[in-house]
């Protein structure tokens, strides 16, 4: 799918302390390690199965759900999604998660759509993803938010860092089909918000 604009962001969408109301939500519900989808269903894994898991995903999450963090930032992702031209219709946010990436911890290239014929149980698709970032950028090194975008804009043949959701506060609004990951932290720790928005399958 051809895109004119890969990504919409703002570099101070929320503030110091919303942020960190968010972190001490987030922590509070004790953050487990994130799984990927072929081991979403196991109850637990083997020491083989989690040493693959982290070489693709490698973080600790925990989901939250208060209807204030809804009310805050889905007027962003109207005007995201209008703004960049794309014009999706979507009706419902997942529940929000929330990321804690500590050193060596890690997210590998990956896309957010579901991989059941890309629906989910309602035969809705994701069709917005969000990240904001919760951290002070001198509070970790590494943790870059990266795009891909060879596999929809093939001339591009170089990543994307995103440099524009590094600041405590930045929010980025993308397709949730382009190709994405955040690099190994090298210091420190990033934590990050993470919320999917659905709608009806693509016509």
């Amino acid at each position: 799918m051809n895109l004119t604009n890969y990504f919409y962001y703002w570099r101070a969408a929320f503030s110091k302390e919303w942020c960190d109301d968010i972190i001490a939500k987030g922590l509070k519900a004790n953050p487990k390690l994130a799984r990927v989808f072929k081991y979403e269903k196991k109850k637990e894994l083997t020491s083989e199965e989690k040493k693959d898991l982290t070489k693709q995903r490698n973080s600790d999450v925990a989901w939250l759900n208060h209807p204030s963090m809804y009310k805050d930032v889905q007027p962003f992702i109207h005007e995201a999604n209008a703004k960049a031209g794309w014009n999706y219709t979507w009706d419902w946010s997942e529940d929000v998660q929330f990321t804690v990436y500590r050193q060596d911890q890690q997210y590998g290239w990956h896309q957010d759509c579901y991989h059941d014929d890309e629906l989910n149980q309602h035969g809705k698709q994701r069709k917005l993803s969000v990240t904001i970032c919760l951290s002070d950028a001198e509070d970790f090194e590494g943790g870059d938010f990266e795009f891909d975008f060879r596999n929809t804009h093939p001339e591009k043949k170089k990543t994307y860092v995103c440099k524009e959701v590094r600041a405590k506060g930045a929010m980025v609004v993308f397709p949730s089909f382009v190709w994405h990951r955040v690099t190994p932290v090298t210091r420190g720790v990033r934590y990050s918000l993470v919320m999917w928005n659905i709608g009806p399958p693509w016509k």
